[in-house]
């Protein structure tokens, strides 16, 4: 699909807030386009040897497991439904552990094939992937059903934190993995479970491998932005009030990053990964709960980077003043951008 107008003309999105000119907590965000002696970067080559010591030094944090995983999984059917034209599965795969991962997956009429994709990942909720799927009542947070309506083939996959459908465990689960990789971050679970999800779909012959994209909230939020950082198979991402700078949300849980970044000799936050996820068209939403108004300057410190490639227009801010919920609003607003950039 063609660039909006906006974007070829360079104009800055209209849903980004007033400008501040200093980052959360009085911290300004480090430059982007500057290599490690404040030399300013202004080519495409010098970025992107730049960007590739951004992408290291993320991962050695992370650890060894998030490092991606090979091949796609052969995937199990378990229950089937049909909503409408939509095609719901229950399915199982191998994950880190063997056959124990479950997901949803949600297929258009047989007429949209080969189909866009879209891994949808849940919230903190008891339901787990039961909601983006669509299992139960009524939501806005049934994106993964919204979508495969909307002709994409959607992929919603539980996190590692839960251990059935209702069966929430963050910490149980997380000293498990640590006990198994005490050198990676929980976040670094989540990752490597995220790309595995991307396998699975790319792997799909009802699936365009080159138009796939990954949309979260809260928690699936976190994903979303760390997948399409590390993944550049994600050709389109969103994330709805996953809170993207460090302080805005509690990343220093032991399932995400953990107390170091909390520490003051830590000098990172989250307007790297938007600069890795650059060009590729990444929407942030918020509500004034995690994000809105303070996230501006993370937006505006990625912007550089986007202006690098030419594409200021695929980096965008959405406030929907709703706090830390996902309404209709916001869902809608994240269909238009996938159907825009898928």
């Amino acid at each position: 699909m063609s660039e909006p107008s906006s974007e070829k003309a360079g104009r800055p999105a209209t849903e980004i807030q007033r400008p501040l000119a200093i980052g959360p907590h009085g911290c300004r965000l480090a430059p982007l386009l500057a290599d490690a002696d404040g030399r300013p970067i202004k080519t495409l080559a010098a970025w992107e040897v730049h960007r590739e010591q951004i992408r290291r030094t993320w991962l050695e944090m992370l650890g060894p497991f998030a490092e991606a995983p090979c091949g796609a999984p052969a995937i199990e059917p378990l229950v089937e439904d049909r909503v409408g034209p939509v095609t719901r599965q229950l399915v199982r795969y191998r994950g880190e552990r063997g056959p124990s991962a479950e997901a949803y997956l949600l297929m258009p009429a047989a007429s949209c094939w080969p189909a866009p994709g879209v891994v949808v990942f849940h919230s903190t909720v008891d339901e787990s992937i039961e909601e983006p799927a669509g299992v139960g009542e009524a939501s806005p947070k049934a994106l993964g059903l919204t979508l495969a309506e909307q002709g994409f083939v959607a992929f919603c996959p539980r996190n590692f934190l839960w251990r059935g459908t209702r069966l929430l465990a963050m910490r149980r689960q997380t000293l498990k993995f640590r006990c198994r990789h005490p050198r990676s971050k929980g976040m670094a679970k989540m990752l490597h479970d995220a790309v595995l999800a991307m396998n699975v779909l790319e792997g799909l012959p009802q699936v365009d491998p080159a138009r796939i994209g990954a949309v979260g909230h809260s928690l699936g939020a976190k994903q979303a932005l760390y997948l399409a950082a590390f993944d550049r198979r994600v050709r389109v991402a969103a994330a709805n009030e996953g809170g993207i700078g460090i302080r805005f949300s509690n990343w220093d849980a032991p399932w995400y990053l953990g107390r170091q970044v909390r520490r003051p000799d830590f000098r990172h936050d989250h307007h790297e990964l938007l600069a890795l996820i650059a060009p590729r068209a990444f929407l942030l939403l918020g509500g004034d709960g995690y994000d809105g108004v303070r996230s501006q300057p993370f937006i505006e410190a990625a912007l550089p980077v986007y202006r690098l490639y030419g594409s200021p227009g695929r980096l965008r801010l959405h406030n929907h003043g709703r706090g830390h919920s996902f309404p209709p609003e916001a869902a809608a607003r994240i269909s238009q951008w996938l159907q825009t950039y898928a």
